[in-house]
């Protein structure tokens, strides 16, 4: 199995030990993606919907690192803190993904930083 790191330009270091994404044999596994801007500060506090745009955007721009486009996205899981804020994320959701759906799950959950609104981790197949 081959195995590459991916860190696209400009990344900020993580809260934890973890990286972006990992490639294996043409998956790319996106480590759970919030709405963190360089220094690692929530951004957009309040708005669900530009948290969402801002998150969807790292990931395409992890996917677009390791090669791939969105439509190679196969699956998500999608964190919400509230599930108030259920319909203004699928309506960004769907800007990303407005071919073929990919395979998802969504739950209501606490996330890292209190401010964050919505947290989404990837998987594309590639090639």
């Amino acid at each position: 199995m081959s195995k590459q790191v991916i860190i696209p330009e400009g990344t900020s270091k993580p809260l934890a030990p973890y990286v972006p994404a990992t490639k294996a044999d043409n998956i790319v596994y996106v480590s759970g993606t919030l709405p963190f801007n360089e220094n690692n500060d929530v951004v957009h506090v309040g708005d669900a919907a530009a948290q969402t745009r801002h998150v969807l955007t790292t990931i395409k721009n992890v996917i677009q690192t390791a090669g791939g486009d969105m439509d190679d996205v196969t699956f998500n899981s999608i964190f919400v803190k509230d599930w108030a804020d259920y319909d203004a994320v699928n309506q960004v959701y769907a800007e990303f993904f407005p071919n073929e759906k990919p395979a998802r799950f969504c739950i209501q959950c606490g996330l890292v930083k209190p401010d964050a609104l919505v947290e989404i981790a990837s998987i594309a197949h590639i090639g």
